[in-house]
């Protein structure tokens, strides 16, 4: 799966070689995109996909492909010096400290309208299918409930973990499996509910290590939570209860998969994940007890 993310996003912004766009913005989008990190919402989009035997897959890799590019999208908005003003992203320069800041602006732009083109491009297969995956992927894009929700609530002088926690990264990981029931014609749901957990128990680490002051699970520097008084996990539960409540995420979102088809592609997907996160976070906690 891995070769096959990889290669759709490849051909993606090789489009762009063709293209006017300007060499500069050109090389900078690339570097938000590539080197990727662990493609996890790529990765469940086509898990659910797979599990119904994958009947759309230019569909399927375009969804891939637009729930990835926004994701970057994200990190890079992010990482502007407006809000985290981060130094490193997956181990290397953030956008803005390698290509300036208002290049940034506009790589983080382009890549929520590249995610749109990408679906609109494939409509001509099933339209009624590509408009509702571009549907939900905007959705967990927007103010209401989606990443500038997440952003924006930064921003307010008292904040709901749980809601700060699933608009900054629940609703991305719900909008991948949903766009992969959407792809198969499945009944969206149970995948809904599944990533939403999935998503949450991925949070609760990122905000463990963060808080630890190590490098986080995007390879990025820690201690912004505190830094810039943001809600943390462990700062409202304290390092054992995010833990605990990371296993009942996971717990959950197994729950939801059992009976649903080739469920088992999906439990490896979601025990592999938290798996990764509890091991990035143990070598932490052992660090710190020490």
């Amino acid at each position: 799966m891995k070769e096959r993310i990889e290669g759709a996003l490849e051909r993606c912004l090789s489009a762009l070689d063709d293209a006017d766009t300007p060499p500069r913005l050109r090389q900078a989008l690339r570097a938000a995109v590539f080197p990727g990190g662990a493609r996890l919402r790529p990765r469940l989009l086509l898990t659910v996909v797979e599990a119904h035997g994958d009947p759309a897959p230019d569909l399927a890799d375009a969804a891939a492909v637009a729930v990835e590019l926004l994701h970057c999208s994200s990190l890079v908005h992010d990482d502007l010096p407006c809000f985290d003003d981060a130094a490193l992203r997956r181990g290397q320069p953030t956008i803005h400290r390698g290509f300036g800041e208002s290049t940034a602006v506009l790589v983080g732009d382009g890549l929520i309208f590249l995610a749109v083109e990408t679906l609109t491009n494939v409509a001509a297969v099933d339209f009624p299918k590509a408009a509702a995956t571009l549907k939900e992927l905007m959705r967990a894009a927007g103010p209401r409930e989606g990443l500038v929700c997440g952003q924006a609530l930064e921003g307010e002088a008292h904040i709901d973990l749980g809601s700060y926690h699933r608009a900054k990264t629940g609703a991305l990981f719900e909008a991948a499996a949903v766009m992969g029931a959407l792809v198969v014609g499945a009944d969206p749901v149970p995948y809904q509910r599944m990533a939403m957990e999935l998503g949450l128990a991925y949070q609760i680490a990122d905000d463990m290590l963060d808080h630890q002051g190590g490098p986080s699970t995007g390879g990025k520097t820690g201690n912004q939570d505190q830094r810039k008084g943001r809600p943390n996990a462990v700062a409202s539960l304290g390092l054992s209860g995010a833990q605990e409540r990371i296993e009942g995420h996971r717990a959950i979102a197994l729950s939801h998969v059992e009976g649903l088809p080739d469920s088992g592609r999906l439990v490896v997907l979601i025990e592999h994940t938290v798996s990764r996160l509890v091991n990035a976070v143990n070598p932490m906690s052992s660090a710190s007890s020490g």
